[in-house]
């Protein structure tokens, strides 16, 4: 069935829509998100089976990592409890923001080995976890009543073009989506800078908003 698209702009209770949200990915459904760079479709990071469903609903490679979104950078070190002093200081500076980091995630106290086997090798594959901190009311206000992180993807519509509208939302994931939440155009219109940071060096692997 379609998906129930929610109008955030003429909604009158926006606490409603986050209960709602946040109930939908309890129960394993997928929610299509505005940030501040492009639409993301989430799941629950404790529901394998949602997050495989996000996976082949973006018509993600297998082996592209999804990220795992965190409300702030002293919420990172949940995952990544060695984080070095350079991935700190990018976090605490551009977090909550357009900015995704790359990190070395073998921390044995790292919460990502509480995560079910099939989430940890969606978001930290080969030892490295995607982590950001959108910089959105609507997400901020789930992940604050969520049990458990987020993971987050976006939509390639057209081989190489983000989705950045609610409408594109639908028009790309059909009925794969169960709940869209609809602020409009998002601000950048554009993806995140991904950083990767390793050894005290870092390098952008992906020129986006900044």
């Amino acid at each position: 069935m379609p998906p129930f698209v929610i109008d955030m702009q003429r909604t009158e209770d926006a606490r409603d829509v986050v209960h709602r949200a946040v109930q939908a990915l309890a129960e394993g459904k997928l929610v299509a998100f505005p940030t501040e760079t492009v639409y993301g479709v989430a799941a629950s990071a404790r529901c394998p089976e949602a997050v495989e469903r996000v996976i082949r609903s973006t018509k993600r490679p297998a082996d592209s990592p999804l990220t795992l979104a965190v409300k702030s950078a002293d919420d990172a070190l949940d995952y990544v409890p060695d984080m070095s002093p350079l991935a700190g200081r990018l976090a605490r500076r551009c977090w909550p923001g357009p900015v995704t980091l790359v990190l070395d995630a073998n921390h044995p106290d790292s919460l990502l080995n509480a995560l079910p086997s099939g989430v940890r090798k969606r978001v930290a594959p080969a030892g490295a976890v995607r982590l950001r901190a959108p910089a959105h009311a609507l997400i901020q206000d789930v992940q604050r009543m969520l049990v458990g992180p987020i993971v987050l993807a976006g939509m390639r519509r057209n081989g190489d073009v983000e989705a950045i509208t609610a409408t594109e939302v639908t028009d790309f994931l059909g009925d794969e989506v169960q709940m869209v939440l609809d602020d409009g155009r998002c601000r950048y219109g554009q993806p995140s800078t991904v950083v990767r940071v390793t050894n005290g060096q870092l390098a952008i692997s992906r020129a986006g908003v900044f």
